[in-house]
């Protein structure tokens, strides 16, 4: 493609052979055929003086490494600082891959059922995943563990924005919910769960039994994969030596898991 944006002149995409035109490509050959760059140009639509949409595609993508998932991270302010991106083409992008994102946690949901930890962090690293800033948010589960409502209730981590207990709470009483899982974001990649993770999560468990409801997990995402505080038994007490991480490496989930010594 790189021959249609030469030095010897632009080459708008309408004037391409039909078989290089990114979108006749796309209706004739099907998506798996084009590239990121391709797919991204059929968003962006029109390129930007002596560059075509694809071209302009591959400069977005180059400057995200050629990483989709870095891409996903990127806003609409910073795409804009791109010369030719204006309002409208950034829109479009973050509004792309947000559907992908909600697309890949419908999947889990349309299970209709979250049981434990692992179908949690499934559910949440599509959304949570790619969040430069910390949020924590609720899952709050019927009697047959079927998702009621997914709730954010801080922004800006547990440490400098603290969720409030009683609103957690009150919002599981009034969903009439039977058992509630807790997950936050680490947008810095490290797993770990901070002191104030841990205590925060003993003082729901704590206010929720009294309640009668059950606190299942909480669980912290990140790119690199997930980390479960019930199965490293953080829920209550204070115990392993070891943790489990698991990491991404497919699509779908974790696939692999490694130990590591705390």
């Amino acid at each position: 493609m790189g021959t249609n944006d030469s030095l010897a002149g632009h080459v708008p995409i309408r004037n391409w052979h039909s078989d290089d035109q990114p979108r006749q490509k796309l209706v004739i050959k099907g998506t798996e055929t084009l590239s990121d760059a391709e797919l991204l140009a059929l968003l962006l639509n029109t390129g930007h003086k002596h560059k075509s949409a694809l071209l302009l595609a591959q400069e977005i993508l180059s400057k995200s490494s050629n990483n989709l998932q870095e891409l996903g991270k990127v806003n609409v302010n910073q795409l804009k600082r791109l010369r030719g991106i204006g309002e409208a083409k950034a829109a479009r992008i973050v509004a792309a891959l947000e559907l992908g994102r909600r697309r890949q946690a419908g999947n889990v949901l349309s299970k209709n059922v979250i049981r434990n930890g692992q179908d949690a962090a499934l559910y949440f690293k599509p959304i949570l995943g790619d969040c430069a800033n910390e949020r924590v948010h609720v899952l709050y589960l019927d009697f047959a563990h079927k998702v009621i409502k997914d709730g954010c209730v801080s922004k800006g981590g547990i440490a400098s924005a603290p969720a409030d207990v009683r609103v957690i709470l009150r919002e599981a009483l009034e969903l009439g919910a039977t058992s509630i899982i807790l997950c936050h974001n680490h947008p810095s990649g490290n797993l770990h769960p901070s002191q104030a993770d841990i205590l925060f999560t003993r003082k729901v468990v704590q206010a929720a039994s009294i309640l009668d409801i059950l606190v299942l997990d909480h669980i912290i995402v990140s790119q690199a994969g997930y980390y479960s505080m019930n199965e490293e038994g953080l829920m209550t007490e204070e115990k392993p030596q070891h943790r489990q991480i698991r990491e991404h490496h497919t699509p779908l989930g974790f696939a692999a898991l490694r130990m590591a010594i705390a």
